[in-house]
């Protein structure tokens, strides 16, 4: 008989029974060992009279340059669609889109029609109104001294007055009629209202051209605008005429000056327009390319601490632990941007010593004792 089978179930029996019913007890020992010290992570030392030593830094806020950063677009600084008038067939050539226009420059060019003889009759009617006002106004002289002799009554006087404020009244009608119809043949031509681009092709040749109807749409580039939409946090940092600068999609980049904000917000997304004004004289600069903004604010007292000294309270609020009196302080702070040299952070006083090592071991009224390490330049 062999007993090599018996030992080894007897070998798993125990192997189990300490695995099953002995395991808390095997978990402390393992528990009590110990390993290696951390020193990757910095620790916390207490002095022989209970104070935390911590390593602090004196910080002195400085003047730190600011921008508003906005999202937006470029756009034409004037964009009209041009109509006509009256109406009529187009007898001009058309213009192509592209084509860079003059400010009174002819775009679309109506047939008269029966305006030449309108305006001729208008003419005549004028003419005729004049003879009859020098009529009436010989009979009107004769009544009055007719009248003055006793040979003549009160009513004919009365009547031919009547006659020559009607003759003057008649002059003016057809004079009025004249203009309208001069005003009329005017308006036949119809023209560019300003310099810059045709952004569609005029009216084409022999087309009926309606009162109201589309001869072309004109763009001025030049200047260009630059137009975002700024949140209610940051528009009071704005002012009318402050420079500012913006990034194409393309790359470039472009400097000019904030020319309007507005008073009313979206009331979609509570952010206000603001437009940048920037020249563009070659007209590289296309209408609707997203631009990425920065707007120059005031300037602002910061410090600039490491990202490591930063922490929060027990309600979550991000801030910074302060030395003060051999005591441990918390101190809110909001974070204006970060750098590559830190983080440059406001809401402390112009001269604050901010813990930045030991800040996660010690709480308001902390007694600590300070090491104070050279600040960042």
């Amino acid at each position: 008989m062999r007993i090599l089978p018996p030992l080894t179930a007897l070998a798993v029996a125990a192997t189990l029974y300490v695995a099953v019913f002995e395991r808390d007890r095997l978990m402390a020992t393992t528990a009590a060992q110990p390993g290696p010290p951390d020193t990757d992570q910095p620790q916390a030392t207490v002095t022989a009279d209970g104070a935390i030593s911590v390593i602090a830094v004196v910080s002195q806020a400085s003047q730190v340059q600011n921008a508003v950063i906005a999202r937006g677009r470029t756009e034409a600084a004037r964009q009209v669609e041009v109509r006509a008038e009256t109406g009529g067939l187009i007898r001009s050539e058309p213009l192509r889109r592209g084509a860079f226009v003059t400010r009174g420059q002819t775009l679309c060019e109506l047939d008269p029609g029966t305006r030449p003889q309108q305006e001729a009759e208008a003419d005549a009617r004028v003419a005729e109104a004049q003879a009859r006002l020098r009529e009436a106004e010989v009979n009107a002289d004769a009544a009055n001294r007719l009248n003055e002799g006793g040979f003549a009554t009160e009513t004919r006087r009365i009547s031919t007055e009547a006659a020559l404020e009607s003759a003057r009244a008649g002059v003016q009608s057809a004079r009025s009629a004249l203009h309208a119809i001069r005003i009329d043949i005017a308006r036949l031509t119809v023209t560019a209202p300003f310099e810059g681009l045709l952004e569609t092709d005029t009216a084409e040749l022999g087309s009926l051209l309606q009162p109201g109807g589309a001869c072309a749409t004109v763009i001025q580039l030049d200047p260009i605008k630059l137009v975002g939409f700024v949140p209610e946090a940051e528009v009071d940092r704005i002012n009318v005429g402050a420079v500012a600068g913006a990034r194409l999609i393309s790359g470039r980049e472009v400097q000019g000056r904030v020319t309007f904000l507005s008073r009313s917000a979206d009331p979609a997304t509570r952010t206000f327009r603001v437009e940048v004004t920037v020249p563009n004289t070659d007209l590289t600069i296309r209408d609707g390319q997203t631009a990425e903004m920065l707007i120059a604010a005031d300037g602002v007292m910061a410090h600039l601490l490491p990202a490591s000294s930063l922490t929060l309270d027990n309600t979550g609020v991000l801030g910074v632990r302060l030395a003060i009196d051999g005591q441990a302080s918390f101190a809110p702070v909001t974070v204006l941007r970060d750098t590559v040299d830190g983080m440059l952070v406001t809401g402390l006083p112009d001269q604050a010593t901010v813990i930045t090592v030991g800040q996660e071991y010690v709480t308001d009224g902390t007694p600590i004792t300070v090491t104070l390490q050279q600040a960042a330049p």
